[in-house]
């Protein structure tokens, strides 16, 4: 979906209706965020997959990833319209001379590196350290395995 109205979206500015652009604008921000959240869920998954292999029994696992996957960056963008102006989406555009350059989108910069760049960095933050885990923990179950080779050598 996100690449739907991401492509779409350029066409569908030329409509030059306010409601309309603001629609497609929170959903391009939305499934963007859905997009950088399910990518989170993907990590903490290849943690569970990888280092607690065994014993790992989640109740309704995928009903909990789907909430947390499409439940928050649905309350982020909702905290954005009804609690932040709902002004800061709208029609913009790269070049005034060129008319295909124009697109719905977020039109407030402080907003945007709230909303958008925030959430990507806090989702790299969380993604990298779940990647240094899943490293370390490899690193020492060889460890421990070459060990168990050379007492069993011995």
């Amino acid at each position: 979906m996100l690449n739907m109205v991401f492509l779409t979206n350029s066409w569908l500015s030329l409509f030059n209706q306010s409601g309309f652009c603001i629609t497609v604008a929170r959903l391009l921000h939305y499934f963007l965020l859905a997009a950088f959240t399910w990518r989170c869920l993907e990590s903490v998954h290849f943690y569970l997959a990888l280092v607690k292999v065994l014993n790992i029994y989640i109740p309704k696992y995928i009903l909990k990833c789907c909430i947390a996957g499409w439940g928050i960056p649905a309350i982020v963008t909702v905290i954005n319209k009804i609690i932040i102006n709902k002004d800061f989406y709208g029609n913009g555009s790269y070049s005034e001379s060129n008319p295909f350059s124009n697109f719905c989108w977020i039109q407030e910069n402080i907003m945007f590196y709230i909303s958008i760049a925030a959430y990507v960095f806090l989702i790299f933050l969380m993604n990298t350290a779940v990647f240094i885990i899943v490293l370390l923990q490899i690193h020492a179950m060889k460890t421990r395995t070459q060990k168990r080779s050379r007492l069993w050598k011995k």
